[in-house]
């Protein structure tokens, strides 16, 4: 009898959702709609339905499922419990237990960046690897870690929270979470165009960079044209992020990070800054940790949450 599994990544806007086999080939992959009304009590309910009616529709029975993997915008612990989704209007309950309540089948739960981590581990950028972090370089800044082929959730779910390490004292603006100078601030997208924004008003140098509407790719391009301005702003990123990533390697040892979010287009240039500076400042013993590209993109998710099912 063939057995598959599902993979769930539950966004703001949408839910991805995928059907496996338990080979890790994606067999079919859909979305719904995320509908915050009542504070998102519906979004279960219809990620369930969703699910039910895929079965039936592929003429499927609970004894071919071997389960259901979601991974949520929040904290999650290693008991599935999220401690809030803002973005949900959510708050803390036992995230694996109402969904299982729902489908009547086996369900295991994590937080969105640990799961993605999971993903890119299985089938990703980090195949073939057991310790990884990922970080996700996009609006925001996102990691999740992975030890001994496991995702590593924390007390509360909020391990991999990289974004939110700080790396910057004389930092006078507040980041989205209430503190000041998180690398969010200086290597999300967002934060590469204040590094550039910051460099073209204190320097008069020509620059390409200096247009309306200037975005973290525009910034790339420039570095890979050479632009001067633009080359010590690829500098600066380099030394947030490969500063903040040898603090990491020396707590969790990975043997890979994999870098994904869509900063990470800008692809092997965006490497050689980040470990420039994270092999002057990583312990001698974690200098020859490997970096990769993320592969699966969007998908990760839902990979993930479905190799949550097979562990």
């Amino acid at each position: 009898m063939r057995r598959y599994c599902f993979g769930v990544d539950l966004g703001g806007t949408t839910v991805k959702l995928g059907l496996f086999d338990l080979d890790g080939d994606i067999v079919d992959k859909w979305e719904i709609p995320t509908v915050l009304d009542n504070a998102g009590t519906k979004i279960l309910p219809d990620i369930a339905r969703s699910i039910l009616q895929k079965m039936d529709a592929r003429g499927m029975d609970r004894e071919d499922v071997l389960g259901v993997g979601i991974g949520a915008p929040g904290p999650v612990d290693s008991e599935g419990t999220i401690y809030g989704a803002v973005n949900l209007g959510w708050g803390t309950f036992n995230l694996k237990k109402e969904l299982q309540s729902f489908l009547n089948m086996p369900v295991e739960g994590g937080n969105d960046a640990n799961v993605a981590a999971l993903g890119e581990m299985w089938q990703g950028g980090a195949r073939g690897y057991k310790d990884i972090v990922l970080v996700t370089l996009g609006t925001g800044v996102g990691g999740g870690v992975v030890v001994g082929g496991k995702m590593l959730p924390g007390a509360v779910g909020a391990a991999g929270e990289i974004g939110h390490m700080h790396v910057e004292d004389r930092e006078t603006e507040r980041c989205n979470c209430g503190n000041y100078g998180c690398l969010e601030q200086y290597v999300s997208a967002t934060g590469v165009v204040r590094l550039a924004r910051r460099k073209l008003a204190a320097d008069e140098r020509p620059s390409v960079m200096r247009r309306d509407g200037l975005s973290a790719k525009d910034v790339w391009d420039a570095v890979k044209a050479d632009d001067p301005l633009a080359l010590e702003v690829a500098e600066d990123f380099g030394w947030y992020l490969g500063k903040a990533l040898a603090g990491v390697a020396s707590v969790v040892n990975p043997e890979t990070f994999v870098i994904g979010g869509g900063v990470s287009k800008a692809g092997g240039i965006l490497l050689d800054y980040t470990q420039k500076y994270f092999r002057q400042y990583a312990f001698s013993a974690c200098r020859g940790t490997l970096f990769t590209l993320a592969r699966l993109g969007n998908d990760a998710g839902i990979y993930g949450a479905a190799r949550m099912v097979l562990d």
